[in-house]
Protein backbone atom coordinates (compact mmCIF):
# COMPACT_ATOMS: atom_id res chain seq x y z
CA UNK A 1 0.00 0.00 0.00
CA UNK A 2 1.26 3.47 -0.41
CA UNK A 3 1.47 5.93 2.60
CA UNK A 4 1.02 9.83 2.95
CA UNK A 5 3.96 11.38 4.65
CA UNK A 6 1.18 13.53 7.03
CA UNK A 7 -0.71 11.76 9.76
CA UNK A 8 -1.12 12.46 13.62
CA UNK A 9 -1.43 10.00 16.31
CA UNK A 10 -1.68 10.05 19.98
CA UNK A 11 -1.86 7.47 23.07
CA UNK A 12 -1.50 8.39 26.71
CA UNK A 13 -1.56 6.19 30.20
CA UNK A 14 -3.09 6.92 32.99
CA UNK A 15 -0.84 6.30 36.53
CA UNK A 16 -1.52 6.64 40.04
CA UNK A 17 -2.69 10.40 39.49
CA UNK A 18 -0.65 11.49 36.67
CA UNK A 19 -0.68 10.95 32.91
CA UNK A 20 1.86 10.24 30.10
CA UNK A 21 1.23 11.43 26.95
CA UNK A 22 3.08 10.71 23.45
CA UNK A 23 2.17 12.59 20.22
CA UNK A 24 3.06 11.75 16.97
CA UNK A 25 2.57 14.49 13.85
CA UNK A 26 4.79 14.48 10.36
CA UNK A 27 4.84 16.47 7.05
CA UNK A 28 6.45 15.72 3.86
CA UNK A 29 10.12 15.19 3.88
CA UNK A 30 12.57 14.34 1.32
CA UNK A 31 13.94 11.51 3.73
CA UNK A 32 13.25 10.70 7.30
CA UNK A 33 14.03 12.92 10.31
CA UNK A 34 12.60 12.27 13.81
CA UNK A 35 12.72 15.14 16.57
CA UNK A 36 11.56 14.34 19.98
CA UNK A 37 10.70 16.50 22.99
CA UNK A 38 10.34 14.24 26.09
CA UNK A 39 11.05 15.02 30.13
CA UNK A 40 14.55 13.92 31.41
CA UNK A 41 12.63 10.90 32.98
CA UNK A 42 12.12 9.21 29.46
CA UNK A 43 14.96 10.49 27.67
CA UNK A 44 17.38 7.51 27.60
CA UNK A 45 15.13 5.49 25.53
CA UNK A 46 14.86 7.97 22.23
CA UNK A 47 17.74 5.81 20.81
CA UNK A 48 15.13 2.74 20.66
CA UNK A 49 12.42 5.38 20.37
CA UNK A 50 14.40 6.07 16.73
CA UNK A 51 14.82 2.52 15.65
CA UNK A 52 11.55 1.80 16.23
CA UNK A 53 10.06 4.36 14.40
CA UNK A 54 13.00 3.71 11.40
CA UNK A 55 11.17 0.32 10.97
CA UNK A 56 7.90 1.71 10.17
CA UNK A 57 8.69 4.39 8.28
CA UNK A 58 10.63 5.40 5.39
CA UNK A 59 9.97 9.34 4.47
CA UNK A 60 8.75 12.53 6.59
CA UNK A 61 9.53 15.05 9.07
CA UNK A 62 8.44 13.24 12.00
CA UNK A 63 8.37 14.98 15.82
CA UNK A 64 7.09 12.62 18.98
CA UNK A 65 6.28 14.81 22.54
CA UNK A 66 5.99 13.18 25.29
CA UNK A 67 4.67 14.58 28.72
CA UNK A 68 4.53 13.23 32.16
CA UNK A 69 1.77 15.55 33.11
CA UNK A 70 1.11 14.60 37.48
CA UNK A 71 -0.90 17.36 39.26
CA UNK A 72 0.22 19.32 42.42
CA UNK A 73 -2.11 17.28 44.62
CA UNK A 74 -0.47 14.37 43.61
CA UNK A 75 3.27 15.09 44.11
CA UNK A 76 2.47 15.52 48.00
CA UNK A 77 -0.29 12.41 48.14
CA UNK A 78 0.95 10.12 50.44
CA UNK A 79 -0.49 6.66 51.17
CA UNK A 80 0.21 4.47 54.34
CA UNK A 81 1.17 1.06 53.86
CA UNK A 82 -1.30 -0.97 55.76
CA UNK A 83 0.27 -4.05 55.78
CA UNK A 84 3.52 -2.66 57.60
CA UNK A 85 1.98 -1.17 60.19
CA UNK A 86 -0.37 -5.08 61.09
CA UNK A 87 3.33 -6.23 61.02
CA UNK A 88 4.42 -3.67 62.92
CA UNK A 89 1.20 -3.60 65.75
CA UNK A 90 2.06 -7.50 65.76
CA UNK A 91 5.68 -7.49 66.87
CA UNK A 92 4.90 -4.68 69.32
CA UNK A 93 2.32 -6.89 71.02
CA UNK A 94 4.79 -9.40 70.97
CA UNK A 95 7.21 -7.73 73.06
CA UNK A 96 4.81 -6.04 75.03
CA UNK A 97 3.81 -9.92 76.30
CA UNK A 98 7.83 -10.66 77.34
CA UNK A 99 8.36 -6.90 78.99
CA UNK A 100 4.73 -5.56 79.87
CA UNK A 101 6.20 -2.40 81.25
CA UNK A 102 7.15 -1.37 77.84
CA UNK A 103 5.03 1.12 76.71
CA UNK A 104 2.35 1.34 73.43
CA UNK A 105 3.60 2.98 69.85
CA UNK A 106 2.56 6.62 69.44
CA UNK A 107 1.56 7.28 65.95
CA UNK A 108 4.50 9.64 65.80
CA UNK A 109 7.14 6.72 66.39
CA UNK A 110 4.46 4.86 63.46
CA UNK A 111 4.95 7.37 61.31
CA UNK A 112 8.69 7.92 60.97
CA UNK A 113 8.95 4.03 60.41
CA UNK A 114 10.80 3.39 57.31
CA UNK A 115 8.42 2.13 54.46
CA UNK A 116 5.06 3.43 56.69
CA UNK A 117 4.64 6.26 54.54
CA UNK A 118 4.53 5.56 50.22
CA UNK A 119 4.24 8.30 47.86
CA UNK A 120 2.42 7.93 44.56
CA UNK A 121 5.70 8.15 42.97
CA UNK A 122 6.65 6.05 39.21
CA UNK A 123 9.81 4.78 38.39
CA UNK A 124 11.78 6.15 35.81
CA UNK A 125 12.23 2.43 34.10
CA UNK A 126 8.44 2.10 34.33
CA UNK A 127 7.34 5.65 32.46
CA UNK A 128 10.53 4.12 30.24
CA UNK A 129 8.50 0.98 29.48
CA UNK A 130 4.92 2.46 29.27
CA UNK A 131 6.51 4.90 26.89
CA UNK A 132 7.52 2.34 24.30
CA UNK A 133 4.13 0.74 24.84
CA UNK A 134 2.55 4.55 23.47
CA UNK A 135 4.90 4.24 20.99
CA UNK A 136 3.99 1.12 19.74
CA UNK A 137 0.06 1.58 20.13
CA UNK A 138 0.85 5.71 18.29
CA UNK A 139 2.88 3.79 15.49
CA UNK A 140 -0.03 1.22 14.68
CA UNK A 141 -2.49 4.23 14.39
CA UNK A 142 0.00 6.73 12.58
CA UNK A 143 0.43 4.14 10.18
CA UNK A 144 -3.15 3.47 9.35
CA UNK A 145 -3.60 7.47 8.91
CA UNK A 146 -0.97 7.56 6.29
CA UNK A 147 -2.59 4.71 4.55
CA UNK A 148 -5.98 5.90 4.16
CA UNK A 149 -4.41 8.88 3.32
CA UNK A 150 -1.99 7.24 1.20
CA UNK A 151 -5.45 5.42 -0.68
CA UNK A 152 -6.96 8.87 -1.21
CA UNK A 153 -3.65 10.36 -3.22
CA UNK A 154 -3.74 7.13 -5.15
CA UNK A 155 -7.23 7.24 -6.22
CA UNK A 156 -6.56 11.46 -7.40
CA UNK A 157 -3.65 9.86 -8.98
CA UNK A 158 -4.97 7.28 -10.99
CA UNK A 159 -7.83 9.93 -11.87
CA UNK A 160 -5.39 12.08 -13.54
CA UNK A 161 -3.40 9.30 -15.30
CA UNK A 162 -7.25 8.72 -16.49
CA UNK A 163 -7.94 12.16 -18.02
CA UNK A 164 -4.00 11.61 -19.62
CA UNK A 165 -4.74 9.00 -21.28
CA UNK A 166 -7.76 10.06 -22.75
CA UNK A 167 -6.00 13.16 -24.22
CA UNK A 168 -3.49 10.94 -25.60
CA UNK A 169 -5.91 8.89 -27.01
CA UNK A 170 -7.89 11.34 -28.58
CA UNK A 171 -5.03 13.12 -30.18
CA UNK A 172 -2.82 10.40 -31.51
CA UNK A 173 -4.83 9.40 -34.28
CA UNK A 174 -4.94 13.21 -35.44
CA UNK A 175 -1.62 13.60 -35.60
CA UNK A 176 -0.64 12.09 -38.94
CA UNK A 177 -3.60 14.11 -40.73
CA UNK A 178 -2.83 17.14 -38.76
CA UNK A 179 0.90 17.24 -40.16
CA UNK A 180 -0.23 16.36 -43.39
CA UNK A 181 -2.29 19.09 -43.57
CA UNK A 182 0.50 21.73 -42.40
CA UNK A 183 2.52 20.31 -44.77
CA UNK A 184 -0.04 21.11 -47.58
CA UNK A 185 -0.32 24.40 -46.20
CA UNK A 186 3.41 25.10 -46.29
CA UNK A 187 3.67 23.57 -49.95
CA UNK A 188 0.97 25.99 -51.18
CA UNK A 189 2.90 28.81 -49.63
CA UNK A 190 5.89 28.01 -51.32
CA UNK A 191 4.04 28.17 -54.48
CA UNK A 192 2.72 31.04 -54.04
CA UNK A 193 6.21 32.09 -53.37
CA UNK A 194 7.54 31.07 -56.56
CA UNK A 195 9.55 28.01 -55.66
CA UNK A 196 9.69 24.80 -57.40
CA UNK A 197 7.96 22.28 -55.02
CA UNK A 198 9.28 19.50 -56.99
CA UNK A 199 13.38 20.33 -56.56
CA UNK A 200 14.95 17.55 -55.08
CA UNK A 201 16.54 20.11 -52.34
CA UNK A 202 12.96 21.22 -51.38
CA UNK A 203 12.30 17.69 -51.22
CA UNK A 204 14.74 16.64 -48.84
CA UNK A 205 13.77 19.58 -46.40
CA UNK A 206 10.43 18.90 -46.66
CA UNK A 207 11.08 15.34 -45.40
CA UNK A 208 13.31 16.30 -42.58
CA UNK A 209 11.39 18.50 -41.55
CA UNK A 210 8.97 15.93 -41.52
CA UNK A 211 10.92 13.90 -38.97
CA UNK A 212 11.14 16.93 -36.99
CA UNK A 213 7.23 17.77 -36.24
CA UNK A 214 6.72 13.88 -36.03
CA UNK A 215 5.22 12.97 -32.31
CA UNK A 216 4.88 10.11 -32.84
CA UNK A 217 7.55 8.81 -30.63
CA UNK A 218 6.34 11.27 -27.94
CA UNK A 219 3.61 10.04 -28.15
CA UNK A 220 4.76 6.61 -27.11
CA UNK A 221 6.89 7.61 -24.49
CA UNK A 222 3.79 9.69 -22.60
CA UNK A 223 2.07 6.38 -23.17
CA UNK A 224 4.37 4.19 -21.59
CA UNK A 225 5.29 6.63 -18.61
CA UNK A 226 1.72 6.58 -17.92
CA UNK A 227 1.71 2.88 -17.95
CA UNK A 228 4.48 2.77 -15.47
CA UNK A 229 3.26 5.47 -13.25
CA UNK A 230 -0.06 2.66 -13.30
CA UNK A 231 2.16 -0.01 -12.25
CA UNK A 232 4.37 1.77 -9.44
CA UNK A 233 0.54 2.81 -7.87
CA UNK A 234 -0.23 -0.49 -7.73
CA UNK A 235 2.99 -1.73 -7.13
CA UNK A 236 3.08 0.31 -3.83
CA UNK A 237 5.61 0.69 -1.03
CA UNK A 238 7.79 3.68 -0.45
CA UNK A 239 7.51 4.81 -4.28
CA UNK A 240 7.18 8.45 -3.65
CA UNK A 241 11.02 9.75 -4.89
CA UNK A 242 10.45 7.09 -7.86
CA UNK A 243 7.09 8.88 -9.00
CA UNK A 244 8.71 12.30 -8.74
CA UNK A 245 11.51 10.88 -11.10
CA UNK A 246 8.45 9.56 -13.41
CA UNK A 247 6.83 12.46 -13.70
CA UNK A 248 10.04 14.82 -14.64
CA UNK A 249 9.90 12.37 -17.31
CA UNK A 250 6.40 13.26 -18.15
CA UNK A 251 6.60 16.81 -18.49
CA UNK A 252 9.60 16.34 -20.51
CA UNK A 253 7.45 14.86 -23.16
CA UNK A 254 4.57 16.91 -22.73
CA UNK A 255 6.96 19.90 -23.46
CA UNK A 256 8.53 18.55 -26.46
CA UNK A 257 5.07 17.33 -27.50
CA UNK A 258 4.22 21.20 -27.58
CA UNK A 259 7.44 22.43 -29.31
CA UNK A 260 6.77 20.21 -32.15
CA UNK A 261 3.00 20.99 -32.42
CA UNK A 262 2.10 21.90 -35.82
CA UNK A 263 -1.56 22.69 -34.88
CA UNK A 264 -3.38 24.29 -31.96
CA UNK A 265 -5.04 21.18 -30.81
CA UNK A 266 -1.91 19.38 -30.42
CA UNK A 267 -0.45 22.47 -28.86
CA UNK A 268 -3.71 22.64 -26.60
CA UNK A 269 -3.58 18.93 -25.70
CA UNK A 270 -0.16 19.14 -24.44
CA UNK A 271 -0.88 22.79 -22.29
CA UNK A 272 -3.56 20.06 -20.74
CA UNK A 273 -1.09 17.38 -20.35
CA UNK A 274 1.17 19.59 -18.43
CA UNK A 275 -1.79 21.24 -16.08
CA UNK A 276 -2.59 17.28 -15.27
CA UNK A 277 1.21 16.36 -14.76
CA UNK A 278 1.43 19.16 -12.21
CA UNK A 279 -1.78 18.38 -9.80
CA UNK A 280 -0.01 14.87 -9.64
CA UNK A 281 3.04 16.45 -9.01
CA UNK A 282 1.43 18.53 -6.05
CA UNK A 283 -0.23 14.68 -4.81
CA UNK A 284 3.57 13.10 -4.77
CA UNK A 285 4.85 15.19 -3.32
CA UNK A 286 2.75 14.03 0.13
CA UNK A 287 3.81 9.93 -0.47
CA UNK A 288 6.12 8.35 1.20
Amino acid sequence: MISSMTGYANASRELQGASLVLEMRAVNHRYLEVMFRSPDEVRAIEPQCRELIASRLSRGKVEVRISFNRPAEAQTSLQLNMDMIGQLFAVSESVRAIRPEVGELKIGEILRWPGILQTQEVSGETLQQIALELLRQALDDFTATRRREGEKLVALILDRVISMEALVETVKPKIPALVAAYQEKLTLRLKDAMLNTEDDRLRQEFALFAQKIDVDEEIGRLQTHMAELRRIVKTGGAVGKRLDFLLQELNREANTLGSKSVSSEVSQTAMELKVLIEQIREQIQNIE
